[in-house]
């Protein structure tokens, strides 16, 4: 039997790692309603850049930002086809769960 890091493709496994952090959801959460610069991110999150540098890299690396860089300043928003993408991925155990009949285990002997 394969182990669910075999079979889970690689952009679902760095989706669900980058959710992990609580300033990466804190980022995602600001995004939700329009793009921003890295100056207004820092300033909301009261984090430094640098600090806020490593959690958008993970972020992209997974897909689940865009950036975009205008003049000198790099501006980040929601890469919506991911987040379909997880959204696809976790409708599948729903689904499943519907069709798979409930197995009760039986007492040893």
């Amino acid at each position: 039997m394969q182990s669910p890091a075999t079979t889970t493709p690689d952009p679902i496994v760095l989706s669900f790692h980058a959710l992990s952090d609580p300033l990466r959801i804190s980022v995602i959460e600001l995004l939700r309603n329009k793009e921003l610069c890295v100056c207004d991110l820092c300033d909301a999150l009261e984090v430094s850049q640098s600090k806020l540098s490593f959690h958008l890299k993970t972020l992209r690396e997974a897909g689940l930002v865009r950036s975009r860089q205008e003049g000198r300043w790099i501006y980040y928003s929601l890469n919506i086809p991911q987040f379909a993408a997880l959204e696809q991925y976790l409708s599948e155990f729903r689904r499943l769960y519907q069709m798979m009949p409930s197995r009760f285990c039986q007492e040893p002997s």
